[in-house]
C-alpha cells in the first residue's frame, strides 16, 4: 500500500501544474512542504477537487471517515485501514469505495517511499520513488466529508484516500512483502487527471482510469534512511543511502 508520502515542493507548485486553479489565486492552506509523512498521522494535506464545474484546491485529512463508524473510539480503531483504497474496490457495488467513487479528487506528492524485504535480514530496507522530469505528480484519490466534527473546532473536516493498484515491474520488486505486497499508488499521467475529476464520468470511464499503470521505466528511486524514526523534516529524509551488501533488484 501506500503510507508515506511527501510534498517537498510549494503550495504554488500546484497552481503552476493546474493552470485552471490560476483563478482562485494562491490560497494560504497553511501548508508548509514536507518530506514525509505517515498516513496514520492523518495529517492535513492539499488536494484537487472539482466542485460546481471549478477546480478548487483544498486542505484535507488523509484517512477517511465513513458513516459507520460513529463514535470517536470506532474512529480511532477502523481509520487506519482508511488511508488506501484497492482500485479494484472502486466499483465492487459490495464495498464502501464504491458509495463515493464520484467523490474523486487528485493528491499532488514529489515521492513516495516503500519498504522492501530481503530474505534473512531483520529490517525491510526503504526506498523513496518519484516521477522522473516532473516536479509534482498526481495521485488518484476519494474523498468525504467526515460526519464527526473536529472536537477543537466544531468544523467538519474533508477527507481522502489514496488509491493504489497492483504494482508495475520495479515497484513488484520493491514492494514485495508483507500483507499488501505488490501495491503501488495510482499515479495518473498528465492526460488523466483532468479526465479522474470529469463529474460527468461514467463507471466505464473509472474502470478505464483504474487500470492505468505508469511503466516502470518513467519512475525513479533509490535507497534511505528509516523514514519511521524520527527525524528533521529536511532533505536528509530522501537523502540517498547505500545499504551495505544490498542485493540487486
Amino acid at each position: 500500500m501506500c503510507y508515506d508520502l511527501s510534498f517537498s515542493a510549494s503550495i504554488a507548485s500546484v497552481f503552476d501544474y493546474l493552470p485552471d486553479l490560476k483563478d482562485m489565486g494562491q490560497l494560504d492552506l497553511h501548508f508548509e512542504p514536507t518530506y514525509h509523512k505517515v498516513a496514520q498521522a492523518y495529517p492535513k494535506w492539499p488536494v484537487v477537487v472539482q466542485e460546481q464545474g471549478e477546480f478548487k484546491l483544498k486542505r484535507f485529512e488523509w484517512g477517511v471517515i465513513p458513516h459507520y463508524m460513529k463514535t470517536p473510539e470506532e474512529v480511532k480503531k477502523g481509520r487506519k485501514w482508511m488511508v488506501n483504497a484497492r482500485a479494484e474496490k472502486v466499483l465492487d457495488t459490495k464495498a464502501y469505495w464504491n458509495r463515493i467513487r464520484k467523490n474523486r479528487c487528485l493528491v499532488p506528492a514529489t515521492g513516495f517511499f516503500e519498504h522492501r524485504d530481503i530474505p534473512g535480514w531483520k529490517n525491510k530496507v526503504p526506498y523513496y520513488i518519484h516521477v522522473k522530469d516532473r516536479e509534482i505528480f498526481f495521485i488518484a484519490g476519494l474523498y468525504a466529508w467526515s460526519h464527526l466534527p473536529d472536537p477543537e473546532t466544531g468544523e467538519i473536516p474533508g477527507t481522502f484516500t489514496l488509491i493504489t493498484r497492483d504494482a508495475n515491474d520495479i515497484m513488484s520488486r520493491i514492494h514485495n512483502g508483507g500483507d499488501n505486497a505488490g501495491r503501488m499508488p495510482l499515479i495518473l499521467p498528465r492526460e488523466l487527471e483532468k479526465e479522474w475529476l470529469r463529474p460527468d464520468l461514467s463507471d466505464e470511464g473509472i474502470k478505464s482510469i483504474l487500470a492505468y499503470s505508469i511503466p516502470s521505466e518513467e519512475l525513479a528511486y533509490w535507497t534511505v534512511n528509516s523514514v519511521r524514526k524520527a527525524k528533521p523534516d529536511d532533505e536528509s529524509v530522501i537523502a540517498e543511502t547505500q545499504w551495505a551488501d544490498l542485493p540487486v533488484l
